[in-house]
This record gives C-alpha cells, structure tokens and sequence, in this order.
C-alpha cells in the first residue's frame, strides 16, 4: 500500500498549483476532487496514483507530456530544469514505466550550463521562482481549502465574501432527477412484454415460423421537481442562497420554482432565461413579499389550486424549504400538505433550523406539516446541500 501524506490536501493543491503554473488548468476544484479520489481509492502503488492524477486533474490530449513532468518533479523527485525545453516528446506512460534515466541531485548527469554556481544570476533567478511558485502555491491553497472551510459552516453565519464563494461553488452543484416509468413503450432486446406486430411481421422472413421474438419496453423519463421556497423574514439569512439553487435546478433539469411569503409567486420564467446575475435580480424583483410574514397554508393552497392540480404535483418530487413559522392557523397547512402528499410522489421539507443539536418540531406549521412529509434535511450548510441532492434523485 501506498503511504499517503499526514496532508493529502496541502499536497493535492501544491501539486495542482505546479501544474497550473505549468500550462496545465488544474484548478482548485479539481485538486479537491483528486485528494478526495486519493482518500478513496487508496492507490497501492505510483502507477495507480498517476493514473488517479490523470483522470481529474487532466482534461486534453496536448496537456500529458507537461502532466507527465510536473507529477515525476512532484512525487518522484525528479527536478530537471533542462527537461522542460526539449524538443522531443516523452511517451505519455506512468513514472514508474517511463522509459530513460532517472535524473538524481548530484549524480552529476545534468549539463554543467544547467546549474546553478553560488553566486550567480541563474541561482539568483531559480531562488526568485521558487518564492514567486511558493507565493503561488500559497494562494492556491487557500482558494482549494475555501471548500473544505465552509463545508460545515451555516449559512446564516456567512460573510459577504463567503456568500460570494458559496454562489460559485452551488453551479458546481448537480440536480438529478427520479426516472419513472411512462405509459408509452420503446423496442428493447429482451423483456417480458410481446411486441406481436413486428413479430410476426418478421415471421414473414422465415415462412411463417417467428423464430426470432421482438419486446416492448415501457420508456422512463425523469420526474418533474417542483421546489418551493420560504422567503419570509425568519427565512432571510437562508433564503438568497437558496434562491441560487432554484435558478440552478430551472435551469438544469426545467424544475418549476416558487416562493413563498405572504403570497405565492412563481419564478420559474425569471429564473431561465437572461444572465444569472439579472435573472436573480429579476426574480426577487417579481416578489415585492421578500422578507415579509409567512403565511405557508395559504402559499400551498393557492399553489395547488392553480398549479399542482392541473397537474405539476402530479407524481413530482415537491421540496418545500421553510423553517415551519406560520402566522395563521397551521391546521390550514396540515390540511393543504395531506392535499399535496396525495399528488405528489415524494415530498422533501428542507428546514434549516433543523440542525440545531436539541432541535424538536414543535412550531405550529412544522407540527402540522410532519406527518405528510417523506424526509427531513437541514440544508444549512453547503456539505448538508448534498442531502439535499440525494433526497431528491432517490
């Protein structure tokens, strides 16, 4: 077994920061996915680390034979100034199958114009790039760990900087839908289903004996996610961030989005169309409620009478993300959610006061609302968004 480093994410994002420096885009994304893989896998020898490295941090043909050097100067020890500016190209192959000689310090097999004497301007110049790569790698490590600091982190503690990251780190976020299965059927090579039609309309082709069977198969399609979102004012530290994922759920799966205050709105048409930063401002435009009081009964009665009836709840997965405060009586909304959960296939509550260690839903509209939900999930911070996502493509 490969021993791995006591810091596997200092290590990941040094080496993504030499590789950058070298022509090669690995971003800090990807050096956090590469140390997650290294985690998992847990290569057993240098060949299998190379091809882990590879896979995520390389993404064109043109970029190996640099990928090849950077990771023999990283995890081999091989440091060749004059390797870089040959004009000839290495075969794309692990280190550890590499053809050639291994270059070691002191072994004296560098040209003697390639190194550096005390004292002179190339030793001046190597010490200067190796602080300016230090500086580099320095900065890389602070952008790679930002993921990894907010992580746990709740939103309603965020900064406005940190709300910044977080908004580029949530269009990294994928939204799968359900599959379900449709009235409509498709060929398929095997099945228990008998498309007798073309089979004897192929029986034809051997005097009337079907030797060869043909099936039908019901189609799948992806369900349709309905998301409804509390912006009221108990919500308001939660409510901008989640408005960001709504944008992304519209448009990357064609989610319905709505809000909820006062009243309902929908921004689904807000949401897809325009530049993201218009579209958010659009859509908080179109509800003049924002931060207003909660009336979460009278939010869903209207949605499923004007919506989900015709319709949109109709075995959709229905994620309402609300803390449960209602000002009005919230046995309208226990009488609404038994509505919805008769509609719909699955129902998600996303309540970020959720996650709080003595946390028991003994607000009135939370109480009412419980016994008609599938699941729970705090979405409070953005490694809880990953319950989020699963909840929903289960």
């Amino acid at each position: 077994m490969l021993a791995l480093p006591p810091d596997l994410a200092t290590v990941a994002a040094g080496f993504g920061a030499r590789l950058r420096a070298a022509g090669v885009p690995a971003s800090p994304q990807r050096s956090a996915r590469f140390a997650a893989t290294v985690s998992l896998a847990r290569p057993a020898t240098l060949s299998d680390l190379y091809w882990l490295a590879r896979v995520t941090l390389v993404d064109a043909h043109e970029q190996f034979e640099v990928f090849d050097r950077v990771f023999a100067e990283v995890f081999r020890g091989i440091i060749d100034v004059a390797e870089g500016r040959g004009d000839t190209a290495a075969p794309t192959l692990p280190p550890d199958v590499r053809p050639g000689p291994r270059v070691r310090p002191g072994a004296g097999s560098a040209p003697e114009s390639d190194v550096a004497r005390p004292g002179s301007d190339s030793g001046a110049a190597a010490r200067d790039d190796a602080r300016d790569d230090s500086a580099d790698e320095s900065a890389v490590l602070m952008t790679a760990s930002v993921e990894e600091r907010l992580g746990h982190k709740d939103f309603a503690d965020y900064t406005a900087e940190e709300l910044a990251e977080l908004r580029r780190l949530t269009t990294e976020l994928r939204l799968v839908a359900p599959m379900r299965r449709a009235r409509r059927t498709a060929r398929a090579a095997t099945g228990r289903r008998l498309d007798v039609r073309r089979t004897l309309r192929r029986a034809h082709r051997t005097g009337g004996d079907p030797a060869r069977r043909e099936y039908r198969l019901r189609r799948r399609h992806p369900r349709r996610i309905v998301l409804l979102a509390d912006v009221s004012g108990s919500m308001e530290s939660y409510s901008r961030v989640y408005l960001q994922l709504l944008q992304g759920a519209v448009r990357g799966v064609r989610a319905e989005a709505f809000v909820m205050a006062t009243r309902l709105t929908r921004l689904s048409q807000a949401l897809a169309t325009g530049h993201p930063d218009v579209a958010l401002a659009r859509a908080a435009d179109a509800a003049p409620d924002w931060s207003g009081g909660t009336r979460l009964g009278e939010s869903l009665k209207t949605f499923l009478d004007d919506y989900g009836r015709r319709g949109m709840a109709r075995g959709a997965v229905v994620v309402i993300v609300s803390d449960g405060w209602e000002r009005a009586d919230p046995a309208v909304l226990g009488e609404q959610m038994a509505r919805l959960r008769r509609l719909a296939h699955r129902v998600i509550w996303v309540n970020p006061r959720s996650a709080a260690e003595h946390y028991e839903p003994l607000v009135g509209g939370m109480a009412a609302a419980l016994p008609h939900v599938d699941v729970v999930v705090s979405g409070h911070s953005l490694r809880a968004l990953d319950d989020v996502l699963a909840a929903i493509s289960e």
